[in-house]
C-alpha cells in the first residue's frame, strides 16, 4: 500500500497493514467512490493530510472551482477605488513623508553601524585570533568581551529604536492613521 508521498504505509509495529484504504480523492468526493476506482492507485487516508494544500502528487485531483464573490462583499468593495485614492493621497502627503524620513534617518545609520560592528567582530575573530585570545581579567579574554558586547549593543539598539519611535514618530503616525480611517469611513458610507 502506498502513502500519498510514495512511501509504503506501515502500522505502528513497522509492518504493512494490507487493509484496503480509500483514496484521498474518494474521501473528498464522498462515499460513492471506492479505492479500486481511483485511477492513481490507493492512497494513505490520513485525517490530518490536506490534499489540496500539500502540493505533493495531487496534480490529478481536480480542485474545487472558485466561487463567485458574495453580493454583500461586492457591495462593501464598491468604494475600493475611492479608498485606494485616499491611501495614495495620504502616502503623498507631507506628514507621511516626514514620518518616513524620520524613520529612515534613524534606521539606516543604526543598521549600518550595527552591521559593521558585527562584521568587525567576525573578521577580527578569524584574522587576528591572537588578539581575541588575549586575556583581560582571569579567564575572560577580548573575544568573550566582544561577544558580550554584541548582545549589549543589540539591547541598546532596541531600546534606542523604541525610544526614537515613541518620541519622534508614533504620534504623527497615529494621527495619519486616524485621519486615513476617518476619510475611508466617509467614502464607504459609515462602514469601517
Amino acid at each position: 500500500m502506498q502513502s500519498s508521498n510514495g512511501r509504503p504505509r506501515v502500522d505502528g509495529d513497522g509492518l504493512d497493514s494490507g487493509a484496503p484504504v480509500p483514496s484521498v480523492r474518494a474521501h473528498h468526493q464522498g462515499p460513492s467512490r471506492t479505492a479500486a476506482e481511483a485511477p492513481e492507485g490507493v492512497r494513505y487516508e490520513d485525517p490530518w493530510y490536506d490534499a489540496l494544500a500539500s502540493g505533493w502528487g495531487e496534480s490529478a485531483i481536480v480542485s474545487t472551482p472558485a466561487t463567485e464573490v458574495p453580493a454583500a462583499r461586492r457591495h462593501r468593495e464598491s468604494g475600493a477605488p475611492a479608498a485606494a485614492q485616499i491611501y495614495l493621497e495620504v502616502q503623498r502627503s507631507a506628514a507621511f513623508q516626514e514620518v518616513r524620513s524620520r524613520y529612515r534617518r534613524f534606521v539606516v545609520p543604526a543598521a549600518t553601524g550595527f552591521f559593521l560592528w558585527y562584521v568587525a567582530y567576525v573578521v577580527t575573530a578569524t584574522t587576528v585570533p591572537g588578539l581575541m585570545a588575549r586575556p583581560v581579567v582571569g579567564a575572560v579574554n577580548v573575544a568573550l568581551l566582544a561577544g558580550l558586547g554584541q548582545f549589549l549593543s543589540t539591547f541598546l539598539l532596541t531600546w534606542a529604536y523604541a525610544r526614537h519611535a515613541r518620541l519622534r514618530r508614533d504620534r504623527a503616525a497615529l494621527e495619519l492613521r486616524w485621519d486615513t480611517q476617518e476619510l475611508t469611513r466617509g467614502v464607504k458610507g459609515g462602514a469601517s
